[in-house]
């Protein structure tokens, strides 16, 4: 599941450099999340990052990308083997 980032969003800009996949970028608004980044720091971390740091709660799971702990450790090692071959 990836996570998105709702117009709560303060852009207080604490969750960016916080993300070790560098999904979360400055939106045109507020600050969005790639969802073909995001494995919710499975792989880095026990829980996202970016929700640890949050202070307005603005960050939950994005109902419309539902996927497995095993589907987003296979996306994490997918983006590690890219970041390998850059």
């Amino acid at each position: 599941m990836a996570l998105i980032i709702t117009d709560e969003c303060i852009n207080c800009d604490v969750c960016e450099p916080e993300c070790p996949n560098d999904a979360i970028y400055q939106g045109e608004l507020i600050y969005e999340i790639d969802p073909d980044r995001c494995t919710e720091c499975v792989g880095h971390f026990d829980v996202p990052q970016c929700q640890e740091v949050c202070p307005v709660d603005c960050i939950p799971v994005d109902p419309l990308r539902r996927e497995t702990p095993e589907q987003l450790l296979a996306k994490y090692k997918q983006l590690q083997d890219n970041k390998i071959q850059s």
